[in-house]
């Protein structure tokens, strides 16, 4: 059993990213190469993106902190703290409105 200080992460990582050209820093903190799941910590920079991309697998999007939009070609939904969205099974982005930490959850296919 292993366990991880998301908090901690979460301040480590938006350091790291407010500091960076990127505007942007992640860790895995489970997962990858030999796992169907997999979960990620990204932090992003106030005003920065992830650019347009494939959806991996089925996926959930939980915001620890401050305000990202989620935009599919279905549509856009504003997430702030604490809330939980899926992600859809299309081409999305991923724009943070202020300095901001996520968790992503993948399942692969």
């Amino acid at each position: 059993m292993t366990s991880s200080d998301l908090q901690k992460i979460a301040d480590d990582l938006l350091g790291q990213a407010t500091s960076s050209s990127a505007h942007r820093a992640a860790e895995t903190v489970y997962g990858g190469s030999g796992h169907a799941l997999r979960q990620t910590v990204i932090a992003l920079a106030a005003g920065s993106d992830l650019d347009e991309h494939e959806s991996p697998g089925e996926a959930t999007l939980h915001v620890l902190r401050g305000e990202v939009e989620l935009r599919a070609t279905g549509g856009s939904t504003s997430l702030r703290e604490g809330q939980l969205a899926t992600i859809p099974n299309e081409r999305h982005s991923l724009h943070a409105a202020a300095d901001s930490v996520v968790l992503l959850t993948v399942v692969k296919r």
